[in-house]
């Protein structure tokens, strides 16, 4: 027990720590072409939410269907092939990076992909609108890594973060994290594994697309690791 809690304290410090500032899980980057500062001005209102108050999905879809959340979807490769795959469930994908937020917004447009919304903001600012049990899947694909020790606090997946993600998943709903990072991936797992509400991350790619940012990873060598827990009952 004692060893489990010094490696959740390094791991990083509990959301609600109230006397430090927001840490920050990503960097800001990229430069945007006319065309994509043209996707966000015309087509951000027509797929766009702003989650400042409890999230309905119904209303934002108008219908009731399965949700998936997939936090800093990059490109928005992997959110356009599933939703697609999966005409069924609705997804709803938040980005900061903006070049990226364009591009699936293009996307979206020009293959009339109805089921997906688009939250411009940090993911981290978005959960605590989600209800409990609201959400069928959570998508955590090759977040950023910080690599360096004294970043690690800033990983997406870490303790705090997946105990709120274990609250929003319903029954049965999965958390599917991937990485091309070892040192990231083997912190996953022990992530993963600390957390009483979602058995094992078993290792299983299941039907997702293959990114833009994993072909370089590929293309580099690295060992693609995809983690998927399941909610307990």
């Amino acid at each position: 027990m004692v060893a489990g809690a010094l490696a959740a304290a390094r791991m990083g410090p509990p959301m609600d720590a109230a006397e430090r500032p927001p840490i920050r899980t990503f960097r800001r980057r990229g430069r945007m072409s006319a065309a994509k500062h043209d996707a966000l001005d015309q087509l951000l209102p027509r797929y766009g939410v702003a989650i400042d108050a409890p999230f309905e999905p119904a209303a934002v879809f108008g219908r009731t269907a399965p949700l998936v959340l997939e936090i800093g979807f990059g490109m928005g490769d992997a959110t356009a092939a599933y939703a697609l795959a999966h005409p069924d469930h609705d997804v709803l994908g938040a980005e900061v990076h903006r070049p990226g937020i364009a591009a699936l917004l293009a996307r979206l447009d020009a293959e009339a992909i109805t089921n997906v919304r688009v939250a411009r903001a940090d993911a981290l600012e978005l959960l605590p609108w989600l209800a409990p049990g609201s959400l069928a899947g959570v998508h955590v694909f090759f977040p950023d890594p910080w690599p360096k020790h004294r970043h690690h606090e800033r990983r997406i997946v870490r303790p705090d973060v997946v105990a709120r993600l274990a609250e929003l998943l319903a029954p049965g709903g999965v958390l599917h994290v991937a990485t091309d990072i070892a040192d990231y991936a083997a912190w996953m797992r022990r992530v993963l594994v600390g957390e009483p509400r979602l058995g094992p991350g078993a290792d299983d790619r299941a039907d997702r697309a293959v990114t833009k940012y994993e072909r370089l990873g590929l293309d580099a060598g690295r060992t693609i690791v995809d983690l998927r827990a399941p909610r307990l009952a």
